[in-house]
Formats: C-alpha cells, structure tokens, sequence
C-alpha cells in the first residue's frame, strides 16, 4: 500500500471537514437572525428551516437509493441516521454544553417523534412499506409543518430567550429584505453543507478501500454518518454559540423529516413498496425506536441533557456501532455474549436509572407547587 495513495483523500477530507464546519457556523448565524428579524423563536427555526436542510442528504440518498430499487439502503439510511442523530448528534452536542430543553418539546414535539416513530415499527412489521403507506407519511410532514407555523405565528419576539437576544440584537427595522437577505445565508450554508458532506464522504470511502476495509462495513458506518454529518455539525456549533434550542430542535426535526419525508418518499417512489427486512424488524427499528423513547425522559428531568447523560447517548452508539460490525463479519459467539451482555445488564440499569431520575423529577416539580405550610 503506497502512502501517496492515502494522500490526496486525506487532503479532501479535511477540505470537505473545513467547508463543513463553515456550513454550519454560517446555517447557525443565518438562521438565528433570519428568526429574530421575523420575531420566531430559534426553536421554531431549529425544528423546520435548519432541521429540514440539514436532512437534505438522506433525502438525496434516500430517493435515489428508492428509485434505482435498492430499498434497503433507502430504508437503512433513515434509521442509521434518526439513531446517529439522537445518540450521536445529540449526544456529543450535550457532552460539550449541556443543553436546555424547551417545553415545548417535551410537550408537544418529541411525543410526535415517538409516535410516528412507532407507526413506522408498526407498518413496517408485514416486511415492507407500501405506496400507501408512504402517502400517508407524505401527509404527516405537511400536517406537522402546518402545525410548526401556525404555533410560530403565535410567537412574539420579546418571548425570545435573553441569551439569544444579546448574542444577535435586531436588525435595524423588520422586514422582508432583511428576511430575504438571512434566508439567502441560510441556503449558501446549506450548499456548503452539502459540498463538505460530499468531500468527506467521497474521501473516507476512498480511505476505508485504500486500507482494505469491507463495503459493508463502510456502509455500516461512514456512509450512514455522513448523511448525518450537516445535523453534526449545525448542532456542534449551535451548542457552542449557546444557541440551544437551534441545537435541540435541529435533531427533533431532522429526525421527523427523515420519518416523514424521506421514508414516505422512499416508499412512494419504490415500485414494489419499500422492502424491510428480518434484521431491521427485530434490532434497528426498535433501537431507533427506543432512541426517541429516551429522549423524552432525559428531556424531562430538569428540562435538559446534562453531560453525563450526552456521554451515555455516545456510548450507547459506539455499543450500537460495534453491533453492526460484529453482525456484519459474523462473530457469532461474540455476539452473542455482546447482545446478552447489553439486554440482561446495561439496558435495563439504564432503563433503571431514567426510571428514577423521573420520578425525582416529578417529586421535585410537585414539591415546588406545594404552599407553604401554614405556621
């Protein structure tokens, strides 16, 4: 293996990594002002503008995975990146800040997400999802969207949070040039975005074959986290800008667009309706469907994701990852003892754990509605 031929991919991926990271500081400025010069909040933002060009790649990849007719990969690409968004997106994002959580989210968005996520385990257990079906899914973003802006509608700009506030001060006066000049940054970022995706994906592919790294391993694991690469790093930087809720809200939407509008384009546009295989009915849907079934307790609990718990959503997907590795090369016997070892220990002290730290939650929320005691 010569080393020249490592180099020019190396060059490319940390090109396509600097162009990303000037996609998503420039998606997190564009997007911050373009709310406050409309007077939305950034959550509202976070969950339709950034989330849903963010998730332009697994639509890309999705649509045309779906019309060539490899529907497997159409339908692995959603859930490898709804499960990459919420543990590893979300995670690293609450490992570096921990962030706040809106109530709004708790109330109202992540039910959402948990309830189409089940009605996706749910049609996909006959083995495929239908033309029918995917309609239906289709029908699902408009609703949710209509919903997203007529709450945004209800919104005032003194309501924004303070932080927010003085990190991006109104613009001189609010209108639709200004508006128009924000959205314009917001689809240049998105074009970076979507550029540096490509570079490094492109550059790491090239690298795992250059190094002798199986096709199904790369995409197992390069492939699936590069469509969610744009999510990285918009929310990355938006938790270092302390732009929370654009960093939250981002992941809550992108992982509904890809449920919605992805996979209901996907089956749509498959011929025979979108096949779901044994493996994806029994392991990665119901672990996509517990990842967004955790989110709402972790959420809960002081409305908002402490580092510890952003360490735990990483090590849940390095676990994940390391499943599909050992499932991919075959490792029987270590993977068994790997499942055994997950299912009879880790998950249910997990399970344990959000159990309690609920109910304290809830113990602490009724105490401070108490009056006081009467002397």
């Amino acid at each position: 293996m010569a080393v020249e031929q490592l180099i020019q991919p190396a060059v490319w991926f940390c090109l396509g990594l600097i162009v990303l990271a000037a996609g998503g500081e420039l998606l997190v400025y564009g997007a911050a002002r373009l709310a406050r010069t409309l007077g939305m909040s950034p959550l509202v933002v976070g969950l339709t503008v950034v989330a849903y060009g963010t998730s332009m790649p697994e639509l890309a990849v999705t649509v045309h995975a779906a019309w060539s007719g490899s529907g497997e990969i159409a339908l692995g690409n959603v859930i490898g990146s709804n499960i990459a968004n919420i543990l590893l997106v979300l995670g690293a994002s609450a490992a570096i800040v921990p962030l706040t959580v809106s109530v709004r989210l708790i109330r109202f968005d992540v039910p959402v997400l948990i309830g189409v996520s089940l009605v996706v385990f749910a049609m996909g257990w006959d083995g495929q999802i239908s033309q029918q079906e995917g309609l239906i899914l289709l029908a699902g973003i408009v609703v949710y969207t209509l919903v997203v802006i007529w709450a945004a509608r209800r919104e005032v700009a003194p309501e924004v949070a303070e932080e927010y506030t003085a990190a991006f001060p109104p613009p001189p006066k609010r209108s639709w040039t200004w508006a128009g000049y924000y959205a314009i940054i917001c689809v240049l970022a998105l074009a970076l975005l979507e550029m540096g995706t490509r570079w490094m994906v492109q550059s790491a592919v090239q690298i795992a074959h250059t190094l002798g790294v199986g096709e199904l391993i790369i995409g197992l694991t390069i492939v699936a986290v590069g469509t969610s690469l744009p999510e990285m790093a918009t929310s990355l930087i938006a938790a270092l800008r302390r732009q929370r809720d654009i960093a939250v809200g981002n992941i809550v939407g992108s992982c509904l667009f890809n449920l919605l509008l992805v996979l209901g384009a996907a089956g749509v546009l498959s011929p025979q309706g979108l096949p779901v295989p044994e493996q994806a009915r029994w392991a990665d849907l119901p672990i996509m469907l517990a990842a967004a079934a955790v989110c709402l307790p972790i959420f809960f609990t002081g409305q908002r994701i402490a580092r510890g718990e952003g360490f735990l959503l990483v090590g849940y997907y390095g676990a994940y990852t390391a499943y599909l590795v050992l499932r991919a090369v075959q490792y029987e016997t270590v993977l068994y003892y790997f499942r055994e070892t997950m299912f009879l220990f880790v998950l249910p002290l997990t399970l344990l754990t959000l159990i309690v730290t609920t109910w304290q939650a809830v113990r602490r929320a009724k105490l401070s509605n108490c009056p006081p005691n009467p002397r």
